[in-house]
Formats: structure tokens, C-alpha cells, sequence
């Protein structure tokens, strides 16, 4: 026979006041980090560890990085599904697995100079600087550079620096960059970027049109560059100003 509410309560006093407690104690907001917190360990075992991802600094940067911060508030609780998700003005935040493959490429080490080309939500930048980075990123479409500093700015990222502008023409001022991460793709590789790699510097970057892209790890030896072919992708357009597609 099921117990009625009171009858419940009278035999579980213990239960009832250990989750008043409960209440008093984890307030909403707490327990929906802890949730994130969850599915963030979850999307690293899984997504990440559960592939080919082995780069022990890339899977804790983004076991710490609170990747539910950087898309609408409505698609929060979609935020470490193995999915991209949009976040305005024709953009979207990459995989999960796309955003640690490029990172794990880059072989980023602590106190490195990396340049990004494609700002987005700011999330591939917070992972570059939570694995000791120092980042030079740039955004061409203005609202989502100020919406980017607006999620990065209250978790402390002093190691980002944002600028709004034709990411094809890198930022020469901070060059030469030992890293660069491309997260939108042209249909030839720039030749600033080239020129703004450092000897022994990596690039990692998606190249060619819409529908046939590719993302390609380079990499400067002797003033050389050499070009390796990693695996098929999709990524919004690299554009000017104008929207016109490099």
C-alpha cells in the first residue's frame, strides 16, 4: 500500500530533515554548477579521453574551463554535447572534440604566444590560456568580440588579449606567434600567417571551400613551411569586413 505525504513523513523524519537541510545549504545556483561540473567530466571521459585526445594538458584545461558559459543561456544545457552550437550572427561554437583535436595539434606549451584568428564565443581562447598561454585573438564581427570579452572577462582570463578586426592579416604588432589556431576557414592559407609564425611554430587551420574542407597542421622549419593534412571538417567562411569569402 503506498504511504500517504504525512504518513511518509512521520517514518522518515531523518530523510525529510536532511533534505531541508539540503535546500538551506545548495541553493539553486550551486547545484546546477555542480551539474555542468558533471557533464563536463563526462564530456572528457567520453568526447575526448574516450578518442584520440591524450594530451594531459588539453583534457585538464577543458575539464576546467566552464564551456557552458560561452553559448546562449538557452542551449546551457546542450553546452558539452558532441555537437557545434550556434551562437549568433551566423557563428557557431565548435565540438567539443574539434575545439581539443586543434588545441592537442597546436601543442601548446606554458607561456607560449598564440595568435586566433576567429574570436567566436571566447571558448578556444579560455582553453589556450588555461593551458598557460599567452593569447592574441581577434574577431572580425564586433558583436560577438564584445560578447566573447563579456564571458571571458568574470573568469579572470588576464592572459587574453582581444581585438576586433580582419583576422587574414593576423596582428603583426605581436609577431612572431610560436602557435596560431584558425577557427574559420579560407580557401587558400593566409600569407601573413605564414610570414607571422615563428621558427618551429605550428598552425593549425581549416582550408578550402564550404563543402570540402580540410583541417591542416603546418609547421616552420628552416624558414620552410611543411604541410600536413589531418582530417575532413566543416567550419564557417573566413571573410573581410565586407563578408566578402577569402
Amino acid at each position: 500500500m503506498n504511504a500517504t505525504p504525512n504518513r511518509l513523513i512521520s517514518r522518515c523524519p531523518l530523510l525529510l530533515l536532511a533534505a531541508l537541510l539540503a535546500l538551506m545549504v545548495i541553493g539553486p545556483s550551486e547545484a546546477q554548477a555542480d551539474n555542468f561540473a558533471d557533464l563536463r567530466r563526462q564530456m572528457v571521459r567520453y568526447q575526448l579521453k574516450g578518442r584520440d585526445i591524450v594530451d594531459a594538458r588539453v583534457l585538464k584545461a577543458m575539464s576546467g574551463v566552464p564551456r557552458h558559459c560561452f553559448v546562449p543561456e538557452k542551449l546551457q544545457a546542450m553546452a558539452y554535447q558532441d555537437s557545434p552550437l550556434p551562437i549568433g550572427h551566423g557563428q557557431t561554437i565548435s565540438q567539443p572534440y574539434i575545439v581539443a583535436l586543434m588545441s592537442q595539434l597546436l601543442a601548446v606549451e606554458s607561456g607560449q604566444r598564440i595568435l586566433e584568428i576567429g574570436t567566436g564565443s571566447g571558448y578556444q581562447a579560455a582553453v589556450l590560456a588555461e593551458m598557460g598561454a599567452l593569447v592574441y585573438s581577434i574577431e572580425i564581427v564586433p558583436e560577438l568580440g564584445r560578447q566573447a570579452k563579456k564571458a571571458l572577462d568574470p573568469l579572470g582570463y588576464e592572459t587574453i588579449h582581444l581585438k576586433i578586426g580582419d583576422g587574414y592579416q593576423g596582428w603583426p604588432q605581436h609577431a612572431p606567434f610560436d602557435g596560431i589556431i584558425v577557427t574559420c576557414a579560407p580557401t587558400r592559407i593566409p600569407e601573413p600567417l605564414k610570414t607571422q609564425l615563428a621558427e618551429g611554430g605550428r598552425m593549425v587551420i581549416p582550408v578550402g571551400p564550404q563543402h570540402h574542407q580540410q583541417l591542416v597542421l603546418l609547421t616552420k622549419e628552416h624558414g620552410e613551411i611543411r604541410q600536413e593534412k589531418v582530417v575532413d571538417v566543416r567550419f564557417v567562411p573566413m571573410v573581410d569586413a565586407s563578408g566578402r569569402t577569402y
